[in-house]
């Protein structure tokens, strides 16, 4: 046990990493879309400045990931009950730890949207006003370290291994970076893999700033989640749909970290402009 909680914790952070540079070569090589600042065959300033910003909010919760997240979750593994039955253990164990974190994952997600105080952090990520593998890694420190406190909720009261998590943990970072991704994939891949997992396609339509759609397809991994609770959202993605939050702006880094400890009235801002027709196809 311990020799394979060292092997996680020591490869973890190189998985995910070669995984996001793969991602993020791959698209853009072979895009779906383009950046709505972007001219086709350039980048803009939007592009430079907004990849600055999402790394910095990655580089900075990887810092809190090791002094708070890490220390939080092995803290609650030392003190979780001993009740789970001699069946629930091994690889047959961390199966069914994998799908029980996974739906309470949809759950939180889903409070993230429904219940304002979340929302205050979570919308951070959604200010953004387009979709790539950065995006995956792009969180305000408040909603990684509730998420830690709501994590360990769960560690503690199922008697979760601490392997099951980090295996989750590994897992969920893949699939983000993913179905956050702007890579263009064929049609009937795409098609196949929405039937189990949470696609580019499925997601994207979650980050159309149109509210009702940003208030669905809360899935993280499997998407059956969200067909059997009633959250999947009919919306087709297109190509050209406006990504981002229904009247709110994106901002820079300083208001971005600010922006949750601000009352209603200071995070309200001016309608965004009509967008552009939304191109249909996808």
């Amino acid at each position: 046990m311990e020799g394979a909680i060292q092997f996680l914790l020591s490869w973890k952070a190189v998985l995910v990493g070669v995984w996001l540079a793969t991602f993020f070569l791959a698209e853009r090589l072979r895009p779906a879309a383009q950046p709505p600042d972007r001219p086709r065959g350039g980048e803009a300033a939007f592009g430079t400045r907004r990849l600055a910003r999402n790394a910095a909010l990655w580089l900075g919760n990887a810092g809190l990931s090791l002094v708070f997240v890490v220390p939080v979750s092995l803290w609650a593994a030392s003190v979780s009950l001993d009740w789970r039955p001699d069946w629930w253990s091994g690889w047959q164990g961390l199966l069914i730890d994998l799908i029980i974190l996974d739906l309470a994952i949809y759950w939180w997600h889903r409070a993230n949207h429904e219940l304002p105080f979340l929302w205050r952090f979570h919308e951070v990520h959604h200010l953004d006003r387009f979709l790539d593998t950065t995006t995956a890694v792009r969180f305000h420190f408040g909603e990684v370290a509730l998420s830690a406190g709501f994590r360990a909720g769960l560690i503690v009261l199922l008697g979760l291994p601490i392997v099951s998590v980090l295996v989750f943990e590994i897992l969920v970072l893949v699939a983000a970076i993913f179905h956050h991704s702007n890579l263009r994939l064929p049609q009937g891949l795409e098609r196949a893999l929405g039937r189990l997992v949470i696609t580019p396609d499925l997601h994207w339509v979650h980050h159309h700033a149109v509210r009702r759609d940003t208030d669905s397809n809360y899935g993280t991994i499997f998407s059956f989640w969200d067909r059997l609770f009633g959250s999947r959202s009919p919306t087709p993605r297109r190509l050209g749909m406006t990504i981002g939050v229904e009247r709110r702006v994106e901002q820079s880094l300083p208001q971005l970290l600010l922006r949750p400890f601000l009352s209603e009235s200071a995070r309200t801002t001016p309608p965004l402009p009509a967008p552009a027709k939304e191109s249909a196809g996808g």
